[in-house]
């Protein structure tokens, strides 16, 4: 069976920053942001995203155009002989599958917001009812396992289309929208009685607010963040690189998806900042900012229901562009491993992947005492932990050893493939940064992010 291929660079590049692009840019970067000192977390979260972030996604890219196979084969294909690399894409994999566990339930929720902002459920609503709508939606499970399978089933169906007729093509026409959407809705927000206040609370370096926090939670702040927003070493990049060219070098591309994804995670806080400190609501009240925080903004606002029902369509977008990235991974591992179609891979896995979703909205009620973290916490918090504290750090730090050491694919391979094409080049003299101090890095937040949990 011939490897499909994407149909245009523009289709590579919209879908790896959609794979990026995600509930965390939004979700988790303005509050995260908020807590973190404004400007001065976001500095150091733009630092890191350069000098960690885009070496990690050179190399899975590299490790997917070199191999042009998905996870687990790329490594069978790139290691030498004798040596146990491919057990990471299996590690890679549940990380994959993990993601999604938790991320199709997220999702559900924009697509109920989004509905109930256009049958104007929030028109009268105080801040009391909005809360209550939040809590009721999680009550009930029928309904948030049924909009869980809705992402699921239509998730996998636009990927059964194929690769340039389904999800590309899908991929595109979201992304467009939502970059037009987030412009739209950042335009306006600037323009609200008080706005400019919370750009400076947003933007201007708050090195006081940082001090309390305290600097060294703040840059493992900034360092998890450049990492979980890029979604990088669970191979979800490097599925991507097996479906490109060798026309531009793998460091240009890379630069242009940190862009993408860095201006999407910034404007989302031009659009939450101006709007929360205009209505006087605390804007790092997190993941209840977007549902319960977010609606009374709105209710408050002229053509709030407009406002609000952009928003959300924004939100789904954004959460559907990761969904349907990480479902090409799955699907194409799938077709890889077993020798099926894509049509029986994304039909096997339109169930594997629903009832591997429920434990999630269980969580919520009727598995609400299962707490895993103490008080308060859930199953989400639990899979949210396991792929951003743990799979994704170690796996960035697999890929990295992979393509540094002689044992694994080696710094010669690695750099001949990242550096083939035209544009930016990899550096001979990185060599020695990303041999012994890139791993002391990348194990530095893997440890800290542990000790933080616990």
């Amino acid at each position: 069976m011939e490897r499909e291929k994407l149909g245009s660079r523009l289709g590579f590049i919209l879908l790896s920053a959609g794979c990026a692009i995600g509930i965390g840019n939004v979700w988790r970067f303005p509050y995260v942001a908020g807590r973190y000192g404004g400007g001065a977390f976001v500095l150091f979260y733009l630092f890191f995203l350069v000098v960690m972030g885009l070496p990690i996604m050179t190399m899975e890219f590299a490790v997917g155009r070199a191999s042009k196979k998905s996870i687990i084969k790329s490594f069978q294909q790139l290691e030498k002989p004798g040596t146990k690399w491919h057990f990471h894409g299996y590690v890679g994999m549940a990380g994959n599958y993990c993601l999604m566990m938790f991320y199709t339930t997220v999702a559900g929720w924009m697509l109920y917001y989004f509905y109930l902002m256009l049958t104007r459920r929030f028109v009268g609503a105080d801040a009391a009812v909005v809360g209550q709508i939040f809590r009721g939606m999680l009550a009930k499970p029928g309904v948030m396992a049924g909009l869980m399978f809705l992402v699921v089933a239509v998730g996998f169906g636009i990927c059964s289309a194929g690769l340039q007729s389904g999800v590309e093509r899908i991929t595109k026409v979201m992304m467009v929208a939502l970059l037009g959407i987030m412009v739209l809705l950042a335009a306006h927000s600037l323009t609200m009685k008080g706005g400019m206040e919370g750009i400076a609370f947003y933007l201007k370096p708050d090195f006081g607010r940082m001090m309390e926090v305290g600097i060294g939670e703040t840059m493992v702040g900034a360092m998890n963040q450049a990492f979980f927003t890029l979604s990088l070493g669970i191979g979800a990049m490097a599925i991507f690189g097996s479906y490109i060219g060798r026309e531009h070098t793998l460091l240009k591309e890379s630069v242009n998806i940190a862009v993408l994804d860095t201006f999407v995670a910034i404007v989302a806080g031009l659009i939450i900042f101006p709007a929360c400190f205009s209505f006087g609501v605390s804007p790092d009240s997190g993941p209840s900012l977007i549902f319960v925080t977010l609606p009374n903004v709105f209710n408050s606002m002229a053509g709030g229901r407009i406002w609000g029902a952009l928003f959300f369509m924004f939100m789904s977008f954004a959460a559907f562009s990761t969904v349907l990235a990480v479902f090409e991974n799955i699907i194409s591992c799938n077709m890889d491993m077993w020798k099926i179609s894509r049509k029986k891979a994304c039909l096997i896995n339109t169930v594997l992947v629903a009832v591997l979703s429920l434990p999630c909205v269980l969580g919520f009620n009727l598995w609400a005492g299962f707490m895993p973290f103490g008080g308060g916490s859930n199953v989400l918090d639990l899979e949210d932990f396991l792929v951003s504290n743990l799979m994704l750090p170690m796996g960035s730090f697999i890929y990295l050893m992979f393509c540094v050491t002689k044992k694994g694919w080696g710094f010669e391979n690695y750099l001949e493939e990242a550096n083939t094409g035209k544009g930016l080049k990899m550096a001979k003299a990185m060599r020695f940064y990303l041999k012994f101090i890139l791993p002391v890095l990348i194990l530095f937040i893997f440890i800290q992010g542990i000790i933080d949990k616990f």
